[in-house]
């Protein structure tokens, strides 16, 4: 018994089904998880080195080689980057795609560990950190006040921290912008010189006093009880009475050589919103939970914090991820209600009944849909939205095929049980090989390697469960309703409008097609001058990987000159906030000074803490339309052009992989001097190549540094040791780490000993500084060393353990990427560098490369898969290629449509491209499967072609109008990423319903399948 006659004869349990469906997807939609971006799982870490004071030359001679050579003989290494300053080193190390990240991060945790030993024993912190896209905020909040004290925003940043730290699907939750307070010990040197006090005594008493040694306890009777002998650092006036030094029989206590104070660290990350003094608060969400659940949470939680704040604090949230979520799911609604509405209104020639029952397709469909989604694992986000409305317009399909021909049964004179059950039986096959080829079509997008194939992948997942939840409705749940709500016709013709559409396809179609089939060859002929044609609008379209993101906001990056400090480059963000402040949409705009802005899109991780960098983060008004944000943004390139003492940088955000730039070139070698040659003429190069603007250099000027030149011969002779000249100017410079202060609150402070009494030093700093010798007399560093000023590399970067200077561009407006890429790299190719040197293309090339590697295999399985189903239909291969032949008729529309549109071939346009193919193929399939039964029958082979072509012309036309309907609000969105896949299945679904109508009949003649009985 079929499938469809067992949903009719047990419509009891067929009902029950049905309201299990709709119930289970309901429940699903408002259960499963939702957020903004897929959840990937990537490979790639990070290994951050701290060794202050050293040069990057010695960073990378004592500690990366030694590390890039051990990490590299891991298994399954994909690529190393390792970019090296002074004093910082970090190695990025990404693993191959579909390792096991927990394994990876252990395995490289431990290779480090074992490599520690090996290391110098002066570095100060080595850290691995695992990349996780789901460590993207979802919220940055800001405690505003101009005039509030430095101690009263650090408390109620600490408390609102903790109250959002109870939330548990929250994680990540931080306190940014914020100057750590601490416990101060500054040195008075005149009067340890006085006094003979070396500044090494000192320390180590400090060392001593402050440490925190667990004593372990003792059992008395049946009571244990701790044992603690050191409380010295429970109070300040504990610590200014150590004893830090005996004399002459007298202990010296720290107050008499030394003032012990709260005070906070040195601005080195300075934060404002909307150009008032403020700290950031972020918060990220805890993996496979629901955005919008704990936006539920958080906001009640914030309404009652903020009702507890002094009137001179303002607590604002200007950035919260879930509104961005459940705006695309209240999208998704509309869209569906869209797409009910143009089906209504095309089927209104099968009737309302008619209509009605394949409208109660697409909620069933999408409910089940969205179970089979849950069940796989893929959570509600951008990506599988997109997959849910590109399905609303193809899962009708197959219910709209059922009820015409279920229609058409009953139109022939049939009772109407006999002919629910004959009319399902024989579209049956059809159907089911209709839906596994848009199955198969989609299967090389769930296949794409690398991140961009984990990024993109619930959009296929999406489709495929939703059409094979069609299929299941259309061959059960839609005969079970057509059995009881379709009417007999009173006019075997149907209704006005459709025998209106009928004698119009009879007038129209049926005599073009004869005439075709008269002249098959010169049809043929001119079909295929149509495809090459539009071949040719190829070159014109262009290409670019991935668009930039829709999203009203975007970064202003602002880099002063090399080495200026933190109050030169924030008297430039000032001016650029005075013009931002000015813009009407601009809503929002939080300044980061001395640091990258926190994570806020999955794809751009926080710059890290330098003093000539400065970030504002711009949020526009919400209504604003993408269009309207890209005026802003030249806009602001236009006024930023040539600014006095900095260089800005206006971006957007970008959609697909993390990328740098889109144009990126690695430059190879091993002198640095002649990489900086090298690099200063292909700096040139991009510069001189029309369409590139933000042209960066990285070795274009040098750090000017210090050099502190010490006589040692005169130094041994005063009896002044080497480490003690590095404490003494490490103790001026930046001071040492002694201990931790407790409150009796249980706040903890670091404290730290410095020889600096005027604040940050400065070159009289160093030129007053006092060494000690060995018998603790104080000797200035002026009468041992000289001060020189000297220059060295700001920094050294690796690629696989290959020196290496990547310099790199963005394309402006109104050039297309691969152009002006492709210029690049022929100039490149005609530049002739030294032996010894190579360069490799980065950027968008590498990211193309890699987001259709292998891509090939997976398109030659695919095709060979299409065929097999073809094969398993129609038994013959004249069958199978009549109905691919069909696929170069929609590239014309497709193609097309992006020039008309403005859209290039993209990640994504391909994916359109693809998914295209299994639409245009369900259509052919139900021509060829009818014209073989006609023939079956008995018809001549013409005559059998026009009888198909005719019959199958009407469900054809309302299935491609309802798959064109269902993708229009997605054609018209306001999101580039997903417009021009739409735009490509509309174009070609248009070309291809048009011209397969007439192309695919000819060829079916020309080729003449053999019909088994």
């Amino acid at each position: 018994m079929r499938i469809s006659e067992y949903a009719i004869k047990n419509y009891q349990f067929t009902l029950l089904a049905f309201i299990m469906a709709v119930t289970i997807g309901a429940v699903t939609f408002f259960t499963m998880p939702r957020s903004e971006d897929p959840e990937i799982v990537m490979s790639q870490f990070s290994i951050a080195i701290l060794y202050p004071g050293t040069s990057p030359a010695d960073i990378e001679e004592l500690v990366v080689n030694p590390i890039e050579v051990r990490v590299n003989e891991m298994e399954g290494i994909k690529r190393t980057k390792s970019s090296i300053s002074d004093g910082l080193a970090t190695i990025n190390v990404e693993f191959n795609s579909g390792t096991d990240a927990e394994l990876k991060y252990q395995e490289l945790v431990r290779e480090v560990n074992v490599l520690r030993p090996q290391l110098p024993s002066n570095i100060e912190n080595i850290s691995v950190y695992r990349f996780k896209p789901s460590d993207v905020n979802i919220l940055q909040l800001a405690l505003v006040s101009e005039n509030a004290a430095t101690t009263k925003l650090k408390f109620y940043g600490e408390e609102l921290k903790d109250e959002l730290q109870k939330i548990s699907m929250l994680k990540n939750v931080e306190i940014q912008g914020q100057a750590e307070q601490i416990v101060q010990i500054e040195l008075k040197q005149q009067k340890m010189a006085e006094m003979n006090i070396p500044a090494g005594e000192i320390l180590k008493s400090l060392n001593n006093g402050l440490a925190n040694i667990p004593d372990g306890g003792l059992v008395a009777g049946t009571k244990f009880f701790s044992i603690r002998t050191n409380a010295n650092n429970r109070s300040l006036d504990n610590i200014r009475n150590m004893a830090v030094f005996t004399a002459n029989g007298k202990n010296v206590i720290l107050s008499d050589v030394a003032t012990v104070n709260f005070t906070f660290n040195r601005d080195s990350y300075i934060t404002r919103l909307n150009s008032h003094r403020c700290i950031f608060l972020v918060a990220a969400l805890k993996p496979g939970l629901n955005i919008t659940d704990a936006q539920k949470k958080y906001t009640s939680l914030l309404a009652d914090f903020r009702a507890k704040l002094p009137s001179n604090i303002e607590l604002v949230q200007f950035f919260d991820q879930a509104d961005n979520v459940n705006k695309r799911l209240s999208s998704l609604a509309k869209d569906c209600l869209i797409a009910i509405l143009l089906v209504s209104i095309t089927l209104l020639p099968l009737g309302f009944r008619a209509a009605s029952i394949v409208m109660l397709s697409i909620p069933l469909s999408i409910s089940i849909g969205l179970f089979l989604l849950n069940l796989v694992g893929i959570t509600l986000n951008q990506i599988s939205i997109v997959g849910l409305v590109v399905a609303l317009g193809l899962l009708v399909d197959d219910s709209i095929v059922v009820v015409e021909n279920i229609e058409r049964w009953l139109r022939l004179g049939y009772a109407k049980k006999e002919a629910v059950i004959k009319a399902t039986n024989q579209i049956s096959m059809s159907v089911v090989g209709c839906t596994f080829t848009l199955i198969i079509a989609f299967m090389p997008l769930i296949l794409l390697p690398g991140s961009s194939g984990d990024f993109i992948r619930g959009l296929p997942m999406a489709v495929i469960m939703s059409v094979l939840a069609s299929m299941v409705v259309s061959l059960t749940i839609i005969p079970f309703l057509s059995m009881y709500l379709l009417k007999p016709h009173q006019d075997d013709k149907g209704n006005i409008l459709l025998r209106a559409l009928q004698k119009l396809i009879h007038l129209s179609y049926y005599k073009l097609l004869g005439k075709c089939l008269q002249y098959p060859l010169t049809t043929i002929i001119i079909s295929t001058a149509v495809f090459i044609a539009s071949l040719g609008i190829i070159p014109a379209i262009g290409f670019s990987l991935f668009p930039a993101s829709e999203k009203p906001q975007f970064m202003v990056n602002i880099i002063t000159p090399l080495q200026t400090n933190i109050s030169g480059t924030d008297s430039v963000v000032k001016s650029v906030e005075k013009i931002i402040g000015k813009e009407p949409l601009v809503k929002y705009f939080a300044s980061n000074i001395g640091k990258g802005n926190p994570r806020i899109y999955y794809n751009v991780s926080q710059e890290r803490e330098r003093e000539d960098f400065a970030q504002v983060f711009v949020l526009l008004d919400e209504q604003t339309r993408a269009k309207r944000k890209l005026e802003i943004i030249n806009s602001f390139r236009e006024k930023f052009k040539d600014f006095p003492g900095a260089k800005i940088e206006v971006k957007n955000f970008e959609q697909g992989p993390g990328i740098e730039a889109p144009v990126e070139v690695r430059l190879f070698g091993e002198n640095l001097d002649s990489l900086r040659k090298c690099a200063g003429e292909i700096e040139n190069l991009l510069r001189q190549t029309d369409g590139t603007i933000y042209v960066t250099n990285p070795v274009s000027n040098q750090k000017s540094y210090i050099q502190v030149s010490v006589n040692w011969e005169k130094a041994k002779l005063l009896g002044i040791e080497k480490s003690e000249i590095d404490r003494a100017i490490r103790l001026c410079v930046t001071g040492l780490y002694v201990g931790k202060f407790s409150e009796a609150s249980n706040h903890d402070y670091n404290i730290y000993l410095t020889s600096n009494e005027t604040g940050r030093a400065g070159l009289l700093s160093l030129n007053n500084l006092l060494v000690n010798n060995q018998q603790g007399k104080a000797v200035p560093l002026s009468g041992i060393a000289t001060l020189e000023l000297q220059t060295s590399p700001a920094g050294i970067d690796h690629y696989n353990k290959t020196r290496m200077v990547i310099l790199t561009a963005f394309v402006q407006k109104g050039f297309h990427n691969d152009k002006v890429i492709n210029e690049i790299v022929n100039k490149m190719n005609a530049l002739k560098l030294p032996a010894g040197y190579s360069y490799l293309m980065g950027g968008e090339v590498e990211a193309g490369n890699e987001s259709f590697g292998g891509v090939g295999m997976i398109l030659i399985i695919t095709a060979f898969l299409f065929a097999g189903i073809l094969l398993l239909i129609f038994k013959t291969f004249k069958s199978m290629l009549i109905v691919l032949s069909v696929i170069p008729l929609g590239i014309v529309g497709a193609l097309l449509g992006l020039q008309i549109t403005g859209n290039p071939l993209s990640f994504v346009a391909v994916i359109g491209f693809i998914a295209l193919v299994g639409i245009e193929v369900k259509n052919s399939i139900l021509f060829v499967d009818f014209t073989n039964q006609l023939r079956k029958e008995g018809k001549p082979l013409d005559e059998a072609i026009r009888l198909a072509g005719e019959a199958r012309f009407l469900p054809i036309i309302l299935t491609s109008f309802t798959a064109i309907g269902g993708l229009l609000a997605i054609a018209f969105s306001v999101n580039p990423l997903i417009s021009p896949l739409a735009v490509v299945l509309i174009g070609g679904l248009i070309s291809s319903t048009i011209l397969s109508r007439i192309v695919t009949p000819v060829i079916y003649k020309l080729l003449n399948p053999k019909i088994s009985a």
